[in-house]
């Protein structure tokens, strides 16, 4: 548990603070292989002085520590499934350290199959023991962070970050610099023939464009060629319909972050996933940016 001496030894000598200069505390736990360490690493780039695997036990003493310093104003530490029986008493500690300051806990999960490749990859030893299966283990640490996933403030489904992302996002939401536009929105382009996204939140289908595929000459290409492009959007109807979804996104998206929604997935369906719903998740993609939202554009299954 890297804590060091020198922040033991500025707490004992802080004056106590009044309840306006208490500080900030954000308790990151979650599924193991679900990105905390990244998370963790994002908050300390943030200046938040951070600490990996604090007993339980301590972290009412912890807050009571930063409640009390005049140098550290914000905090970020890591519990997770390392701290065995003792996890129990999380959800009641979080109670009583959210009297003290300003408390925000956030839980981080991904599907399952997402936590399989990622332990695969680096083939480390799940915390529940080396000799159990990692899918058996992740199914017990799952159910044994039910309890805890409830009170969390922030829920983060990681399966749709990668590393740079999740980093990215943490970064943006908790800047002190906050806005009212932290949500990252991803425009996927797919074909029809080749299933819709499982991870999709909203699917529009773009079908009742002209068909680019028809037209010989357009066949090799994508949605992203500039000839393809000006074609499709030289049909009234998708002037329309992009103008249209357009500002029904921009009408939607601050509710789902009133909602506390970190991510929505936006997407657009044709055929073949090459022509009609690339051009389209580009257009859309372009609009939301200019609305002052990030966005990242994939195209599943272009090219085929």
């Amino acid at each position: 548990m890297p804590v060091s001496g020198k922040f033991h030894k500025s707490l004992a000598k802080s004056p106590r603070r009044d309840a306006r200069r208490r500080g900030e505390l954000v308790i990151i736990t979650g599924m193991s292989g679900s990105g905390k360490a990244s998370v963790l690493k994002a908050f300390e780039d943030l200046g938040y002085y951070c600490v990996d695997n604090l007993p339980v036990g301590l972290i009412p003493r912890f807050a009571e520590l930063v409640g009390q310093s005049s140098e550290i104003e914000r905090t970020a530490l890591v519990v997770d499934v390392r701290e065995g029986a003792q996890l129990e008493e999380l959800p009641q500690i979080v109670k009583s350290v959210k009297r003290m300051l300003p408390t925000k806990m956030i839980f981080l999960e991904a599907d399952e199959s997402i936590l399989l490749r990622r332990y695969s990859e680096t083939r480390r030893p799940h915390p529940l023991g080396a000799n159990t299966p990692v899918k058996a283990s992740l199914i017990a640490e799952r159910r044994h962070l039910r309890p805890i996933r409830l009170i969390a403030d922030l829920v983060i489904d990681t399966s749709r970050f990668n590393v740079h992302e999740l980093r990215a996002y943490i970064t943006e939401r908790f800047q002190k610099q906050e806005t009212d536009k932290n949500i990252l929105v991803s425009c996927v382009s797919f074909g029809f023939k080749h299933g819709v996204p499982e991870d999709a939140d909203l699917v529009f289908d773009v079908r009742f464009l002209p068909n680019p595929h028809f037209v010989p000459e357009f066949r090799p290409l994508t949605g992203r060629h500039p000839r393809v492009a000006k074609y499709i959007r030289s049909f009234p109807q998708t002037k329309e319909f992009v103008q249209r979804i357009s500002e029904l996104l921009v009408y939607l998206l601050p509710h789902y972050i009133h909602e506390g929604k970190s991510y929505l997935t936006i997407s657009f369906g044709c055929t073949g996933g090459q022509h009609r719903s690339v051009m389209i998740a580009e257009e859309v993609s372009k609009r939301l940016r200019k609305s002052g939202y990030r966005v990242k554009v994939v195209h599943r299954d272009s090219p085929k």
